[in-house]
């Protein structure tokens, strides 16, 4: 099988795997590949957090052509390899089908093509079985079909997941730009989250990473919000099987710490509280406006030994750079002044005006949020000097 993931998340959802009980875990390009049982599928889909879908291959050919002058072309030989396939495994003539293609190629330069010549191979396999076709339905179709085309190789997969894992199905109302699920439990992951201590997020827009950082301290599966999956859909599907996973929650596991978040915005604050309350996560999270400056100690507050992720906003839309320069300056005098004594991190794609916090960072990881390169760093904030305090 192969879990998808996002850029600098591969490692993460490796461990996420391999705590899950999988076999063979490899790194792949954006992706781990592993070995498991049917409830080792269904378990994936249900329980990692870092995925945005998990698929099971079913051909895996070379589309490199001849060397013997024979007159292929390599989309007649993608339509063969396609063709080829025995497809009465895997659905009938009246199941609905859709196609999404990732092409990283210099033979085939257009998925849509791609999409349309494995669509065709699927078609004619079943003219020939059953004479006649089965429908393509590009929304909630009963099987979903994924072709990856790398260099000369093609594979083609079931993709037991159906929509991103990361849409959980908690999110309910939003702001501008909120994070991805799936990053945000990423990042908290990195982070070392367990639920060890309290949590804080000072800039928390719709509440994503307080969620998802109360999902994770109490161990509750992010996949418990979904309606639905694709492989339940399957000719093979094991309805006992699946109820006995979604209803386990023999893994869930006390939070006796708080987590907080905090937006200087009221709409945020009003669109956050929707969604913790969406996601049952009301009683671990404290949510309030206020903005950052008026923040006190994290002792003051109550939140002595916190951990801190931010994700402000990166200035990609609107805002100026001397605006965004204020912004991060203040970020850099709260680390300094209010949160001594805590570890934070911070997310960006921003790269000048992170240089506005004005700390060393003690690690910097490189993070994909959406199409944005980030960066991720992380900030010890020792009291008074950094290099007395290594030198103790």
């Amino acid at each position: 099988m192969l879990a998808k993931t996002f850029k600098g998340l591969e490692e993460v959802l490796a461990q996420e795997l391999i705590e899950l009980g999988a076999n063979d875990v490899q790194i792949e390009r954006r992706a781990v590949s592993f070995r498991g049982d049917k409830a080792l599928l269904y378990r994936a889909n249900f329980s990692l957090r870092t995925a945005s879908r998990v698929l099971v291959p079913i051909k895996t050919a070379s589309l490199r052509l001849s060397p013997k002058g024979k007159r292929e072309k390599p989309e007649d030989l993608l339509y063969e390899v396609v063709k080829g396939i025995e497809w009465s495994r895997y659905m009938t003539v009246d199941t609905t089908f859709a196609i999404d293609a990732t092409v990283y190629s210099e033979t085939f330069r257009n998925s849509r093509f791609v999409t349309y010549r494995v669509k065709d191979a699927i078609a004619d396999y079943w003219m020939e079985k059953a004479n006649k076709r089965p429908n393509v339905k590009v929304t909630d179709p009963d099987l979903f079909i994924n072709v990856h085309i790398g260099g000369e190789q093609v594979t083609v997969s079931l993709d037991s997941s159906g929509e991103s894992l990361h849409k959980r199905g908690y999110r309910v109302a939003n702001t501008e730009a909120p994070i991805n699920e799936a990053l945000a439990a990423g990042m908290l992951l990195i982070a070392g989250w367990k639920g060890q201590s309290d949590f804080y997020d000072p800039m928390c827009g719709s509440g994503t990473l307080p969620i998802e950082a109360a999902l994770i301290a109490r161990n509750i599966a992010p996949g418990v919000f979904r309606q639905s999956y694709a492989f339940e859909k399957w000719p093979d599907f094991d309805a006992e099987l699946w109820n006995d996973i979604y209803n386990d929650d023999s893994r869930e596991r006390e939070f006796k710490h708080k987590i907080y978040g905090s937006d200087a915005s009221f709409y945020a604050i009003q669109q956050a509280t929707k969604n913790v309350k969406a996601a049952g996560v009301a009683r671990d999270v404290v949510l309030r406006q206020i903005r950052l400056e008026e923040v006190k100690g994290l002792e003051d507050e109550g939140m002595k030994g916190a951990l801190i992720l931010i994700n402000p906003p990166y200035g990609e839309r609107l805002a100026s750079n001397k605006d965004m320069e204020l912004l991060y300056s203040k970020i850099g005098t709260a680390l300094k002044h209010q949160f001594t004594g805590a570890t934070a991190w911070i997310i960006s794609s921003n790269e000048a005006a992170m240089k506005c916090i004005g700390l060393k960072p003690s690690k910097k990881l490189r993070l994909l949020n959406g199409e944005l390169d980030c960066q991720f760093n992380k900030y010890e904030l020792f009291q008074g000097k950094r290099d007395e305090r290594m030198k103790g």
